[in-house]
């Protein structure tokens, strides 16, 4: 196999997507996998730090892993990060079977999450 350069690097199409099927809502729903800059931010969303007391933030955690992740056919995300609040307000079986499958995509493991959540309290924030 070939060593890689910048060039090849930066402008390899790495990002894939899949359909998943939601009855529920009358179609299938496409999900993409995230950017590095973009998990890292949802995976540091998930920590609320104040002092010295860290909480796992899981207020809307499915609703803010599918809006990241679902696209539209253009591969454009459709929902920003000021509709959290309304998808989280979605059928909760079917949001977390399109976080299950973003998960899945995203190659985001449940070592992932205990490591994540190693040394915090028990408990989220509001």
């Amino acid at each position: 196999m070939a060593i890689l350069n910048r060039d090849a690097i930066l402008t390899a199409d790495d990002m894939k997507t899949i359909d998943i099927e939601v009855p529920e809502w009358g179609g299938d729903v496409r999900l993409r996998t995230l950017t590095g800059g973009e998990r890292d931010k949802f995976e540091s969303d998930m920590i609320d730090q104040r002092g010295k007391n860290n909480k796992m933030n899981l207020v809307n955690l499915r609703a803010r892993l599918v809006a990241l992740c679902a696209v539209d056919e253009g591969g454009k995300r459709m929902f920003g990060d000021n509709e959290v609040t309304k998808l989280g307000s979605k059928n909760a079986a079917v949001l977390d079977k399109l976080f299950t499958a973003a998960q899945k995509l995203n190659g985001m493991t449940q070592e992932d999450v205990e490591e994540l959540t190693e040394g915090f309290e028990d408990g989220q924030t509001e």
